[in-house]
C-alpha cells in the first residue's frame, strides 16, 4: 500500500486551472521529486499536500488517511522553504527547539532530541551559534533540523538550495540524501533542477502545465521518456533530437537520417521494438543521448588492458 497518494487532484484559481488532474502514489521511506519549469505547479501540489492551499477536487491521503480537509498543524507534515525563515535572535538550539517549547515538550526531552537531530545534521558544533554566524549551507541544515526534529510522517521540501552557490547545492545534495537513508524518512522534493531529481529520487514526477508528464524512477525517466518534452528536459546536456524517418536496411528496420547534398545516413536496428514497422516511411525524431555518442577512433574504443 503507497503511503502518500494523491488522486485525480485538481486545484483551480477563479477560472484558471493550475493542476489538472494529478496522480502520484510514493511507498514509504521513498524521496519523491516534483521537477518542471517554472510555472508547471509543482510548488502549488507541494503546497496543497502541506495544507496551505485547499483543493478544487481530488483526494490526498498519507498512510491511508484522507488529508484534504485538516488543517495544517494537524497533518503531521514538516516543511522547509527556499527561505531558511530562522529566527536571528535565537541560537541554533533554540531555533531547532523552538517548536517543541510551544506544544510543551518537557526541556530534557528537547535537549534530547537536539541533540539526536544535531548528531544527524553534524551541526553539533554550532548549537550555541546564532543564525548572522552561519553559512548558507548551515542555515539551510538548521532549517532542516527544525523539520526533522518533529519526526513528523512526511517531509515537504520547497526548492531549499536555490538560494546556494553551485560548491554548496552540491555538498547540501549529499547531506540530503545521507540524511534520507539515515532516517528512512518519506521525503517530496521541488526543484526545477534535473540533476537534483536524478540524483535525490526514488521517484520522480515530472510536471508541465499542470499535469504529469511522466511518472517513474530516475533510471526509468532518463531511459525511456514518455515523450518529447520529458526527453529534452530530463538530461544534462539534454539528448539530440533529430527529424528522422523509418526505413529498411536489408532484412532490418533503419533509422533514415537525411543530408543536404549527400547520401543520407542509414541505421540499421539490430533489435527494434515491437510495432514500429508500422511507422515504415513515416517522420520521427531520433533521440540520442551526448553519451551514446563516441568517436571510432578514439581511446574508449581502441583501449586495452594488459596484465603480465
Amino acid at each position: 500500500m503507497a503511503f502518500l497518494e494523491i488522486d485525480g487532484l485538481r486545484k483551480r484559481f477563479g477560472q484558471v486551472e493550475i493542476l489538472k488532474g494529478i496522480d502520484v502514489e510514493l511507498e514509504k521511506g521513498g524521496f519523491l521529486v516534483l521537477v518542471g519549469p517554472s510555472g508547471c505547479g509543482k510548488s502549488t501540489l507541494l503546497n496543497t499536500i502541506a495544507g496551505l492551499e485547499t483543493i478544487t477536487s481530488g483526494e490526498i491521503r498519507v498512510d491511508g488517511r484522507a488529508i484534504n480537509d485538516l488543517h495544517p498543524s494537524k497533518r503531521d507534515i514538516a516543511m522547509v522553504f527556499q527561505s531558511y525563515a530562522l529566527y536571528p535572535n535565537m541560537t541554533v538550539a533554540g531555533n531547532i527547539s523552538f517548536g517543541m517549547e510551544m506544544r510543551g515538550v518537557p526541556a530534557a526531552e528537547r535537549q534530547k532530541a537536539i541533540d539526536k537531530v544535531a548528531k544527524v545534521l553534524q551541526i553539533g558544533h554550532l548549537l550555541q551559534r546564532k543564525p548572522s554566524q552561519l553559512s548558507g549551507g548551515q542555515r539551510q541544515r538548521v532549517a532542516m533540523g527544525r523539520a526533522l526534529v518533529r519526526d513528523p510522517k512526511l517531509f515537504l521540501f520547497d526548492e531549499p538550495l536555490s538560494n546556494l552557490d553551485a560548491k554548496l547545492r552540491v555538498d547540501m545534495r549529499i547531506e540530503i540524501k545521507r540524511l534520507h537513508a539515515t532516517t528512512g524518512t518519506t521525503i517530496v522534493y521541488v526543484t526545477h533542477d534535473q540533476i537534483e531529481a536524478m540524483t535525490l529520487a526514488t521517484k520522480i514526477a515530472v510536471m508541465r502545465d499542470g499535469e504529469v508528464q511522466q511518472f517513474g524512477t530516475p533510471a526509468e525517466i532518463y531511459n525511456n521518456p514518455s515523450n518529447l518534452f520529458v526527453a529534452d528536459f530530463m538530461g544534462s546536456p539534454a539528448m539530440n533530437l533529430i527529424p528522422a524517418t523509418i526505413g529498411t536496411s536489408g532484412n532490418a528496420l533503419s533509422v533514415v537520417l537525411q543530408r543536404e547534398a549527400r547520401e543520407p545516413i542509414n541505421l540499421p536496428m539490430a533489435n527494434a521494438p515491437a510495432g514500429l514497422s508500422a511507422f515504415q516511411g513515416k517522420p520521427i525524431i531520433f533521440g540520442v543521448r551526448p553519451e551514446a555518442l563516441t568517436d571510432p577512433e578514439g581511446a574508449e574504443r581502441n583501449a586495452s588492458h594488459i596484465a603480465t
